[in-house]
């Protein structure tokens, strides 16, 4: 099972630091993604790390958002900084092994300008 935490509401130009808690071993994963959904849209995935640490971003979040993982506490991060009223919205983990994935619930993010 995979728990996220650390939405809220901030102001634009702040920053928030996003965690998704996987309940066994996230080395068991070969890719973990961040996804965002805003409000009346269809989510979209922002952030990527691999088992071998490579990452990858949507160009809409590229050099404000860092993805990192922590295989000791089992946990991926999101670090978004210099948020912006776009960036509002639900944001959801997701971990990808071969055949399968799972889903963690949202967690939400308000921004105000």
């Amino acid at each position: 099972q995979l728990q996220a935490s650390g939405g809220g509401l901030v102001q634009a130009g702040g920053s928030l630091r996003l965690s998704c808690a996987a309940s066994g071993s996230i080395s068991t994963y070969n890719v973990m993604e961040w996804y965002h959904q805003a409000p009346g849209k269809q989510r979209e995935l922002v952030a990527s790390i691999t088992f071998r640490d490579f990452t990858d971003y949507a160009e809409s979040v590229k050099g404000r958002f860092t993805i990192s993982r922590d295989t000791v506490k089992n946990t991926v991060y999101l670090q978004m900084n210099n948020l912006q009223p776009e960036d509002t919205g639900v944001y959801t983990c997701k971990a990808v092994e071969i055949g399968s994935y799972s889903w963690g619930q949202g967690t939400q993010v308000t921004v105000s300008s």
